[in-house]
């Protein structure tokens, strides 16, 4: 069996594997999808259903002023099976927010938000 280039390059992403997981079990909107991912824009989010539309991995429907994604399942074939083991396993979701992380374009976030969360002093607070 032969796996298309375009298809081993879309999945190649992180994020774009994330994308196919949020979409594995049901049809999103664009705006759901991005709101998954707090750390990146739009239209970063944007380009990445794009990649994966072109390479066929991903419908869009729209309705008014939405566009539903849904994931082909049957495009993937025999790796679909095997992404579905990778998202299963705990050891794999600590290795995409690393990833994420590393990947990661910008200012870092506040780690005062995360502090307060936490229930501990700002650190402005500790001096």
């Amino acid at each position: 069996m032969t796996l298309d280039p375009a298809l081993l390059s879309a999945i190649a992403s992180p994020r774009r594997r994330e994308i196919l997981r949020l979409l594995w079990n049901e049809e999103l909107t664009a705006g759901a999808i991005n709101a998954a991912f707090p750390d990146v824009t739009f239209g970063a989010v944007s380009l990445q259903l794009r990649a994966l539309a072109k390479a066929g991995l991903v419908s869009v429907r729209p309705a008014g002023r939405h566009r539903y994604y849904r994931v082909h399942r049957e495009r993937l074939g025999p790796v679909g099976e095997l992404l579905e083991q990778m998202w299963a396993d705990a050891l794999w979701r600590l290795k995409v927010q690393a990833e994420f992380e590393s990947t990661r374009r910008g200012p870092r976030p506040r780690q005062t938000a995360n502090r307060r969360q936490a229930g501990l002093p700002d650190a402005e607070e500790e001096h």
